[in-house]
């Protein structure tokens, strides 16, 4: 089964991504910043990241940069989810490191397009 790693400081936020990306099929773990997550990556790489961008101790910006830099960490797919609708900005993430980038508020079907262009497919498949 792929795993998504959910890093964002809102607690509502990290449980429906959680409820999203369980029924899509994928093992969720949780991080409420940067830095945690980082740690976590360490231990197990995640198949997907959705990652927040506004976070306290290390944001999403900083921690897309340091993730690709470590062993194995170009692997994860990196989806962006923020309120930041500048296009500068969001060209930031992108030459970052992150590979998509979805705008708050979400749901189902957006989460499951993105996961789906980036040829994401848990073991239970997506439904589309």
């Amino acid at each position: 089964m792929k795993t998504c790693l959910v890093v964002d400081d809102s607690r509502v936020i990290r449980k429906v991504a959680r409820r999203i990306l369980e029924d899509l099929g994928f093992d969720v773990a949780e991080a409420g910043d940067g830095l945690e997550a980082l740690a976590w990556c360490g231990a197990i790489m995640p198949d997907a990241v959705l990652l927040d961008w506004r976070m306290p101790v290390m944001d999403g910006l900083e921690f897309v940069r340091r993730l690709r830099a470590e062993p194995g960490g170009a692997a994860p797919r990196v989806i962006f989810c923020s309120v930041e609708n500048d296009l500068d900005r969001i060209r930031e993430a992108l030459d970052a490191g992150a590979d998509e980038y979805i705008m708050k508020p979400f749901d189902g079907e957006i989460v499951a397009g993105k996961l789906a262009h980036l040829d994401l497919h848990p073991s239970a498949g997506l439904a589309l």
